[in-house]
């Protein structure tokens, strides 16, 4: 897998025992009442998923308490919240058996960390001889150090999982106080880091400058996400061509140019204008968006917003588009293009490494802020004989989605690696805050 440049390389080595993984999972937990996922939920989803298979002595799933202080949680429980929410969301239906019982086991988690429960378990865990890693892949509380520590402190080395520097390279796009939070979690992940996830090698780079506080700075693995849409099959396209953007509606995805591209194109062309389907929940900072959305009159029966619907509607919508349209100004991965690509669906997006990444050689890439590249691409894409469009599919054919197994067998290298780069041992006791607590618990407990 590739790695980030400048930073010291992960040494091949003798086999060494896996370290038992510490996974955050507090993010997941206030999920059990979500129809679709985001994108970070996806990721931890997936990190869950893939730990929940393993035997119990691989993985210890802990969770946050508003205090920083970090429990753990039922091994049973936490595997069958998380088989139950997966399949909620494959369905599709919040009012799934499956949808019902992944929120009653989460009521039930959250209970137990809002009450301590947990300490004990996780104190002697932290005990235990060997190697130990702290996952931490969600963003989720990385700002505070303190507990990190403390768990470096017990002998746990600490891996965060870093998707993006947009708040802190692009805070016109982010809500306010969001730049400083994140350039918070930067800090920690550079002073407190044993190693370090990215998605891409384009989030290595804009962290690259963020690590040199240190004279060694932490590895870095460049590694994508993967995705899991269904087989493509090659359905006939609608007699009514159609696009699809697909993200959370907030200024950096650029929405605004697609909607004054298609007022004009509404003005022009009226009855035979192309439909454009807007994929996703509303965010932060849209206000102009909503405007246009719910007030411009040419728009209504050409510009529909479908809001944030379950995965396996979102591949069907897909599947019939003339094109995914992605005109963002900034990203971290792209995951709506490698979904997109997978599906067979082709895309025209920004010209970004990012994207580059992701689509190699065969979606089209325009410079976000060309209109009328933009509008030139939507009508060629539009007509039923494309030339464009059908050369983009037959780049397609030598297009390989990323996967889940290549991303966790770049993890595991890293992880088999960590014990020869200073793996401390576990310490008798646990310090600060968590052994005082743990020692309450014992104390408290017949």
């Amino acid at each position: 897998m590739p790695r980030g440049e400048g930073y010291p390389t992960l040494r091949k080595a003798l086999p060494a025992p896996a370290p038992h993984v510490i996974l955050d999972i507090s993010r997941l937990l206030v999920c059990g009442s979500k129809a679709a996922p985001s994108g970070i939920d996806r990721v931890e989803m997936a990190y869950a998923r893939r730990w929940a298979t393993m035997p119990e002595d691989r993985c210890t799933f802990v969770a946050q308490r508003l205090t920083g202080d970090y429990v753990a949680l039922p091994w049973r429980a936490v595997v069958g919240f998380v088989a139950q929410l997966s399949k909620a969301w494959g369905q599709g239906d919040p009012g799934s058996k499956a949808a019902r019982r992944a929120r009653r086991i989460s009521i039930a988690l959250r209970w137990r960390v809002m009450a301590g429960l947990g300490h004990r378990q996780l104190a002697r865990r932290l005990q235990e001889t060997g190697p130990k890693a702290f996952l931490l892949v969600s963003h989720r509380a990385l700002e505070r150090p303190r507990p990190i520590q403390a768990m470096r402190e017990a002998g746990c080395a600490f891996i965060p999982l870093i998707h993006d520097l947009i708040p802190a390279t692009h805070p016109e796009y982010a809500r306010p106080g969001q730049a400083d939070r994140h350039l918070r979690r930067i800090g920690t992940t550079a002073t407190l880091a044993d190693a370090v996830i990215v998605n891409s090698a384009h989030t290595a780079a804009a962290l690259r400058p963020h690590l040199r506080v240190r004279t060694t700075p932490p590895p870095v693995i460049v590694a994508p996400l993967g995705i899991e849409p269904p087989p493509a099959p090659a359905p006939a396209l609608p007699a009514e061509p159609y696009f699809v953007v697909l993200g959370t509606i907030e200024p950096r995805k650029n929405h605004l140019l697609l909607l004054h591209l298609w007022r004009d194109l509404a003005a022009r062309m009226g009855g035979r204008t192309p439909h454009l389907l807007i994929v996703g929940r509303r965010g932060w900072e849209n206000e102009n968006i909503v405007d246009i959305l719910e007030r411009c009159d040419v728009l209504r029966g050409t510009v529909r917003e479908v809001g944030q619907v379950p995965d396996r509607e979102v591949w069907e919508i897909l599947r019939g588009a003339r094109a995914l349209l992605f005109p963002s100004f900034a990203e971290g991965y792209g995951l709506p293009l490698a979904e997109a690509l997978a599906l067979g669906v082709p895309a025209i997006c920004s010209d970004l490494p990012a994207l580059r990444e992701v689509g190699g050689t065969v979606p089209d890439y325009l410079d976000p802020l060309d209109g009328p590249a933009w509008r030139n691409a939507i009508l060629d894409y539009a007509e039923p004989t494309s030339g464009s469009r059908t050369a983009q599919i037959e780049r397609l054919a030598s297009w390989r989605p990323p996967r889940w197994e290549a991303h966790f067998a770049a993890v595991d290298e890293m992880l088999a690696s960590l014990p020869q780069r200073g793996f401390r041992p576990a310490r008798s006791s646990v310090p600060g805050w968590l052994g005082a607590r743990a020692a309450q618990v014992d104390r408290a407990t017949p």
